[in-house]
């Protein structure tokens, strides 16, 4: 699930454009160098990802987290223990640092919980999942899974899927991969597989225990082991390697390149609503002198609010 990706070049969308002269070097300049210079960079700073899972209580949301970085990440609620329902959605966030093979990734989960525990659920999506999946969507990138698909059958699952991705389409929900960020061929046909199998049937394990002689991340029943990485069994390794092993790049670059910059865009229109006060500065470019004898009209001016504070607030 990792093909190359390849930046279409911009003189194959233009056909007028000059023709690019190669020369003919003289010796060993070094800047395959640039590489690892790259390399060695990132290994120094690491690598930072926030993820926020939004669901019912029970749902498993906590093993799922744990499951995706096999690791200790968050702590459930133990069984049979009773706790009172939250009744507000106060987002809880946890920090931590993984690292792996010499790269450190800094994760934050962000979790919401009591999210729709009072609602009732008889239908597939609920008005309120499709009203917050409608405003999320436009702010961060969306990826739908069904929890707990052990308890499905395969023709339960698949129409339950089916049913998700009807009401997805109906309500004009995008989720990732969208469509519209597909770059050249190969990102359309990998991501066209990914969108048929959309919300991924996923069961979340961490405990090991020994199948046929070797170790497995699996949920122990009476039945037998469900391995969690086995795809037989469910599809949490097309998960994983959406969220981490193929897209988890192409996941920060969306984030910061489309959705923040479109936050930042209506952040900026507001405050330019706002009533002008002491703390305002005027950033339009400053009018030509009139002409001697003419009244000069004032033109629109544009204005940004100055951090007298110096404050690190987020527009």
């Amino acid at each position: 699930m990792d093909p190359l990706r390849h930046s279409p070049s911009p003189s194959s969308s233009r056909a007028s454009s000059p023709r690019t002269l190669s020369c003919e070097r003289l010796g060993y300049v070094g800047i395959e160098a640039v590489l690892d210079q790259l390399k060695i960079k990132a290994m120094k700073m690491g690598f930072e990802f926030n993820i926020m899972v939004v669901g019912q209580s029970g749902l498993g949301k906590s093993t799922m987290v744990n499951t995706l970085f096999k690791s200790k990440i968050w702590k459930s609620t133990m069984p049979g223990l009773r706790v009172p329902m939250p009744q507000t959605l106060q987002l809880h966030s946890v920090t931590h640092v993984i690292e792996e093979n010499g790269v450190k990734l800094k994760l934050t989960v962000t979790d919401t919980p009591g999210f729709g525990d009072q609602i009732n659920n008889d239908k597939c999506l609920r008005p309120l999942d499709l009203e917050f999946l409608q405003r999320l969507c436009r702010a961060v990138n969306v990826v739908p899974v069904i929890a707990r698909a052990d308890s499905l059958t395969i023709e339960e699952r698949e129409a339950f899927r089916h049913r998700i991705q009807d009401d997805l389409k109906t309500h004009s929900i995008e989720v990732y991969p969208q469509k519209s960020f597909d770059e050249d061929v190969n990102d359309k046909i990998l991501n066209s597989k990914i969108r048929e199998r959309i919300p991924f049937a996923v069961v979340g394990a961490d405990r090991e225990h020994m199948v046929n002689g070797r170790c497995v991340l699996g949920r122990k029943t009476k039945w037998g082991i469900i391995e969690v990485e086995n795809m037989a069994h469910c599809e949490f390794p097309l998960l994983r390697d959406l969220l981490i092993r193929s897209h988890l790049q192409d996941l920060k670059d969306i984030t910061h390149n489309v959705h923040y910059e479109n936050y930042r865009i209506i952040r900026l229109k507001e405050s330019h609503a706002l009533p002008q006060g002491p703390g305002w500065v005027n950033l339009a470019p400053a009018p030509p002198p009139a002409p001697t004898g003419t009244r000069a009209s004032p033109g629109p001016a544009k204005m940004c609010r100055w951090a007298e504070d110096n404050s690190d607030e987020d527009f």
